[in-house]
């Protein structure tokens, strides 16, 4: 059908009666089904609203509803105390856990001719469509992905197909379609929903998913003038109409154009969400673009305790570090480990600043030589919130001892750019 929701703008705030009365709404409209299966996030994207939208599907079917497969990635499985935070009292025995490297189904290959094409010549390498063998062969007579669109750095805006063909992919679709959005320019790609990235996901989608009843259920979520995270947008549908309307919002929503670059950056990563630099490196991810030459990015990071959420890329992050495209690329190219996981390699280019800022990661559970080890310097977390005291911020620029630093307090909530630093044509 195509698009059957579109609610929302850019002023909105969305309350949850509003969002269950809509969902059920659509949900009747589809008609009725026997067995089905969620794809939310993790905890990861906690702030999305999928937990909510999950339970009010689960509702919704009751026993129809047989499987919760949350959109793992790489990232490490949900404990049960995350699945209750995030889905409440929903019975856990529906929750299964997606392991990239080992639980997937090949669906088919976009050409190596067409990634040789969106890399502009960069890379010759065929990508499979893997995903998740629930999805693949688990007979479900729909599939509802459910996630948030908001900028990102691999895929340009987050969710629709990267939810399925990243979320449940595996080692190889997951390692590939990074390393094709750090080689053609994470800059080039952040805030823009047209990207070599989206269009190999779209490739697959078009040719080898069409066969599976996925509708897609995409959520738009954005700080109001208080400062409170509310509902601009929910968005629901089966092609990439409710993608590119939930995108175009996000923009509006999440993309914030200063007028100025920022000299010093504070970026606070919640205990609870961020875990490892796979995840905290969206502080630098987010806001590259707005920072200074010779600026200094603060991370405040409490509950880092980890590199990679999965011991191989923990391992190689430590032994290769963010050392740069260039050094990263050699490092491909002269070592075996490095380029068979190139989801790993991808990400050590994210993580960079390139020599053009500093990095000061402070984190709750790790020592100065590991953060210094990979490329980072290192900052002692009680003197820097001592020094830069979260209570007394607010979002964007504040004034601290005299100095003026730019605050951001969830850098997964959002993108900056300083203007003469963004060029959409590009």
């Amino acid at each position: 059908m195509g698009l059957y929701l579109a609610l929302g703008d850019q002023d909105a705030e969305l309350s949850s009666a509003d969002v269950k009365a809509a969902f059920f709404q659509t949900l009747t409209q589809l008609g009725s089904r026997r067995r089905v299966l969620t794809v939310p996030p993790d905890l990861s994207r906690f702030h999305s609203r999928s937990g909510e939208l999950t339970r009010n599907a689960f509702e919704f079917y009751g026993d129809a509803l047989q499987c919760v497969l949350p959109a793992l990635g790489t990232h490490s499985p949900m404990t049960p105390a995350e699945i209750s935070q995030m889905f409440g009292d929903m019975p856990q025995d529906r929750f299964r856990v997606h392991n990239w490297r080992t639980d997937v189904a090949n669906m088919g290959e976009v050409p190596a001719e067409f990634i040789y094409q969106q890399s502009e010549h960069r890379l010759d390498y065929a990508w499979p469509v893997e995903v998740n063998r629930l999805i693949a062969e688990g007979d479900f007579d729909l599939v509802l992905s459910i996630g948030q669109v908001v900028p990102h750095e691999v895929i340009g805006m987050a969710n629709y197909n990267k939810n399925i063909l990243v979320g449940t992919g595996g080692q190889q679709s997951i390692s590939r379609s990074h390393y094709l959005g750090a080689v053609f320019g994470m800059e080039r790609i952040m805030g823009r929903a047209d990207n070599p990235v989206r269009r190999v996901l779209n490739y697959a989608s078009d040719h080898f998913l069409n066969h599976v009843p996925i509708i897609y259920v995409l959520t738009v979520v954005g700080r109001n003038n208080a400062g409170s995270l509310v509902l601009r947008g929910l968005f629901i549908g089966d092609d990439v109409e409710c993608f590119e309307l939930a995108s175009a919002l996000s923009l509006k929503t999440n993309f914030e154009m200063l007028d100025r670059p920022i000299q010093k950056a504070v970026v606070y990563l919640d205990e609870a969400e961020f875990k490892s630099t796979w995840l905290g490196n969206k502080a630098i991810y987010r806001t590259r673009m707005a920072l200074a030459d010779d600026a200094e990015l603060i991370v405040l990071a409490p509950g880092v305790k980890e590199f990679g959420e999965d011991r191989t890329i923990d391992t190689l992050v430590r032994k290769y570090g963010y050392r740069g495209t260039p050094a990263t690329l050699a490092a491909v190219k002269n070592n075996a480990d490095l380029a068979a996981d190139l989801s790993a390699a991808a990400h050590l280019i994210h993580g960079s600043s390139e020599g053009r800022f500093t990095i000061t990661y402070c984190p709750g559970y790790m020592s100065k030589a590991e953060i210094e080890g990979v490329g980072f310097h290192y900052g002692d977390l009680a003197k820097m919130t001592a020094r830069y005291d979260l209570a007394n911020l607010r979002d964007g620029f504040n004034t601290v001892n005299g100095e003026e630093i730019f605050y951001a307090s969830n850098p997964a909530l959002g993108l900056w750019a300083f203007k003469q630093r963004f060029n959409p044509n590009t």
